[in-house]
């Protein structure tokens, strides 16, 4: 059930009956005394009103500054490593950690967890052929490209809902990454390319996304989450997406299933969308361009070489410093997913097959998912006390990939290569878990460090981290001439992660005996949240359709005001200058 799918998901189990989901925010300490007589740990972030020479033992004995999960406890790394004296230096650290996870998290999903997904869908026979969120057919755009794309930000929401402490970051980072698309980037987008909008999907899109900020607000309203209600957002996801398919038949069978010019209500399609740019290794960035004019067999170390290799020096030397910088932070992530995610490429003539990387797949992908399930727990596991977990599945994906290596050759990949599709697609969830868990943990290390609730970190550099992706992707879009496009990935897109985000990361926390979790939303931050996210929702609803669905500089302006706004009043909320009751 649900707690073997968190599990298997490296996530913490079911929660206690009746625990609440969102105990962080705003709580106090209760009159006359210590926290501790009246049954409870003080809250963690209360560390900072003590003398700095017991935050080490504050943070060890009680209980709420444990950090489930992760690889690495930040909460004493700060507070029992380093002195109290060189606290901005860990905070620094801490800083250019979590700006790498960042980093970590979208060249998993960007270079390995969306080709594999691709891979996956053309298996499946799934058609290419219409566009649906600037891309594909309408099933594989709403359904496994919106899932590569929304990886990131799920993966995170589940992980914050699995432990009480962080669920503040999941409600801040769904709500505040719906805000900031829905008004900088789809306003950055009018700003930079005025156009006309798509009006039918646009309509469907903000129509379904108010639909789901409305039983998220109904659901913290309650102060619980049944059954039902997280099964729910899945059905009403799964409903969005037979809208979606039904809308596209409909449209073909007016024109005539022709390939009719896009018309005002329809996003258009580039000119070089037959085209795409290779993804996964040995993509452009890999050489892929400079092969030979006259065939030749490599050599199996010279096969595993080239497939190992990051960096094209040819390209290297034609970009200019900012890319070269940022390409050097990527390298070594790219590397290390190179040696333990394959990609299966349909595009290419030999499906991306490099046999000595594809064997050395099968033992350290294996080996990737043990030690990071459950942060290691399973992994270094002793069977009968003796010989662990890692060994035995380095015995027999060794014995396997040497089977492999023996029967196929260099040049042609074997007819089952498309089980390393699924092998890739595990591996890159694992490391996007993993790298979610590690930003959640980092996250919640910095509101005790500067006494912040969850919340207010979701709302800001969580989501904004997540969402920069996006940003970038849908502006560069738009200045390219493909507006529309952008603007209806702007709300198609965080549709997908309201209601899998939501009800996959409460599903995960119920268990047979407990079809109940709890959300108590202790501050105001939270319904200021969900008021700004459907007022704006509301505005380009009403504002939109008036303007004839022309969208004009002005329409931009008034949007990434109204996000500085929202910004402030959230910030004074925050900091209790201004209060509600």
């Amino acid at each position: 059930g649900a707690t073997g799918l968190a599990g298997a998901l490296g996530l913490p189990g079911a929660l206690p009956a009746g625990t609440p989901l969102l105990p962080d925010v705003g709580r106090t300490v209760p009159p006359g005394g210590d926290a501790l007589s009246h049954g409870r740990g003080l809250d963690c972030w209360e560390v900072r009103k003590h003398n700095s020479s017991e935050w080490c033992h504050f943070i060890r004995s009680n209980p709420d500054c444990r950090l489930d999960g992760g690889f690495l406890d930040y909460l004493d790394g700060v507070f029992c490593v380093f002195p109290p004296r060189l606290l901005p230096l860990a905070v620094t650290l801490y800083a250019l950690w979590l700006l790498y996870l960042f980093i970590i998290l979208g060249v998993t999903a960007e270079k390995f967890f969306c080709p594999n997904l691709s891979a996956i869908s053309t298996n499946l026979k799934l058609s290419h052929n219409v566009a649906v969120f600037s891309l594909t057919s309408p099933v594989h755009g709403v359904t496994f490209l919106a899932f590569g794309n929304g990886a990131p930000d799920v993966f995170s929401a589940v992980v914050a809902f699995s432990n009480p402490r962080t669920a503040g970051l999941a409600i801040g980072a769904i709500f505040g990454a719906g805000v900031f698309v829905t008004t900088v980037v789809a306003g950055g987008i009018a700003l930079v390319k005025p156009f006309t909008a798509a009006s039918r999907p646009f309509l469907r899109d903000v129509i379904f996304y108010m639909v789901a900020v409305f039983l998220t607000f109904v659901v913290l309203y309650l102060g619980r989450i049944r059954l039902g209600e997280a099964l729910g957002y899945l059905g009403l996801y799964v409903f969005y997406v037979l809208t979606v398919v039904l809308c596209t038949w409909i449209h073909r069978r007016q024109r005539g299933d022709g390939l009719a010019p896009p018309g005002p209500w329809e996003p258009e399609m580039p000119a070089d969308v037959e085209e795409p740019e290779p993804s996964g290794t040995n993509s452009g960035d890999y050489g892929e361009e400079y092969r030979p004019l006259l065939p030749y067999r490599e050599t199996s170390l010279r096969i595993l070489t080239t497939a190992l290799s990051p960096l094209d020096y040819r390209k290297w030397r034609r970009k200019p410093w900012y890319w070269r910088l940022f390409k050097a932070f990527r390298v070594p992530v790219e590397l290390v997913l190179l040696l333990t995610v394959p990609v299966v490429d349909p595009d290419k003539d030999d499906l991306n097959w490099k046999r000595p990387l594809n064997c050395l797949h099968v033992l350290t992908s294996p080996l990737l998912c043990v030690l990071t399930l459950k942060s290691g727990a399973y992994g270094l596991y002793q069977i009968q006390g003796v010989f662990p977990v890692w060994g035995l599945v380095t015995l027999v994906a060794s014995a396997l990939a040497l089977i492999i290596f023996i029967t196929t050759s260099n040049e042609e990949p074997p007819k089952y290569h498309c089980v390393f599709a699924f092998l890739g697609f595990l591996a890159s969830a694992m490391w996007i878990n993993a790298a979610a868990t590690e930003l959640v943990n980092i996250l919640r290390t910095l509101g005790v460090i500067f006494q912040l609730s969850n919340t207010v970190l979701g709302l800001t550099l969580l989501a904004w981290g997540n969402s920069i992706g996006d940003t970038f992707s849908d502006l560069t879009m738009a200045r390219q001439g493909y507006p529309r496009m952008a603007f209806s990935a702007c709300f198609g897109g965080i549709i997908f992660n309201i209601l899998v985000g939501v009800g996959l990361g409460c599903l995960l926390q119920m268990t047979s005996s407990q079809l109940l979790v709890k959300l108590e939303p202790d501050s105001p931050l939270v319904w200021v949240l969900a008021g700004a996210l459907g007022l704006s929702l509301v505005f380009s609803f009403v504002t939109v359709p008036a303007q004839c669905f022309q969208l004009g500089r002005a329409y931009g302006v008034c949007l990434i005001a109204y996000y500085l706004a929202f910004l402030c009043v959230a910030l004074l909320t925050e900091f209790r200058v201004i209060h509600f009751s």
